[in-house]
């Protein structure tokens, strides 16, 4: 399929030569641009160097790992990072995304699945989210407004920004489109089935502890008490609340 300048770049960091070439030609013929490294020791210069608009990472690689990749490419990599795993330990999971990794899939990986999840993060940093409804707004027009202010934090979804008492927050893409959605529903108890949807594009499965560990590394970045949060309180069995004042 002939590609455009403004197909959406992707890097693939697989040891497995032959599933990376598979899974390249495949995405490539559904209109993305796939490059290739297949040596875990080269990925952090290869993320640097080519700036991907999205990065699907094995967790098992020689040379590094995926966490350790994950772990060095965040303080200077904000595009999603979609980690793969053969195994099936829920531990993986959460250090995947305690690293920053956006998403993550278990092997084997269907080839239509894995397009689908790399659409969805895509389209995550690239259409507006959900509309806002608490906090002092400021916009151009009568639209959902771009900024969201609660006090000392601000929340801009046009530049994917966020402040604290005016210094900026380090914050993943995963992260950011978190604390967009629970900031724009400000005073609305969000449940984890309507966050899992609304994020990933995919039923939740109740059992998915993504969206819990991205909260509690959320919280200590907007200046909440990570043990009795004031700005995203955890409603029993119901799950998340952004509170307008504090």
């Amino acid at each position: 399929m002939e590609q455009t300048s403004e197909a959406s770049r992707v890097l693939i960091v697989e040891d497995d030569e032959r599933l990376a070439e598979l899974t390249r030609d495949f995405l490539e013929k559904n209109g993305l641009v796939v490059s290739l490294e297949t040596n875990g020791a080269h990925a952090v210069e290869r993320i640097r160097d080519e700036t991907p608009d999205l990065v699907v990472l094995d967790l098992m690689l020689p040379g590094e790992d995926g966490l350790a990749i994950c772990r060095r490419v965040r303080p200077f990599y904000n595009g999603p990072i979609l980690m793969l795993t053969a195994r099936t330990d829920d531990l993986d999971q959460v250090l995947g995304l305690e690293m920053g990794a956006d998403d993550y899939m278990s092997k084997p990986v269907r080839p239509r699945v894995l397009l689908a999840r790399i659409r969805a993060l895509l389209r995550r940093i690239s259409e507006p989210s959900a509309q806002a409804g608490g906090g002092s707004t400021q916009s151009g027009s009568d639209s959902a407004p771009e900024r969201l202010v609660f006090n000392n934090l601000v929340v801009d979804h046009s530049m994917r920004e966020a402040w604290l008492d005016d210094e900026s927050i380090d914050l993943t893409s995963a992260e950011f489109d978190l604390l967009w959605l629970l900031a724009s529903s400000a005073g609305r108890v969000l449940s984890r089935e309507e966050i899992f949807t609304s994020l990933r594009g995919i039923e939740y499965d109740g059992q998915d502890r993504s969206i819990d560990v991205r909260v509690s590394r959320i919280r200590p970045k907007i200046g909440d008490d990570p043990v009795h949060p004031r700005r995203i309180k955890t409603v029993r069995s119901k799950g998340y609340l952004f509170v307008r004042d504090v």
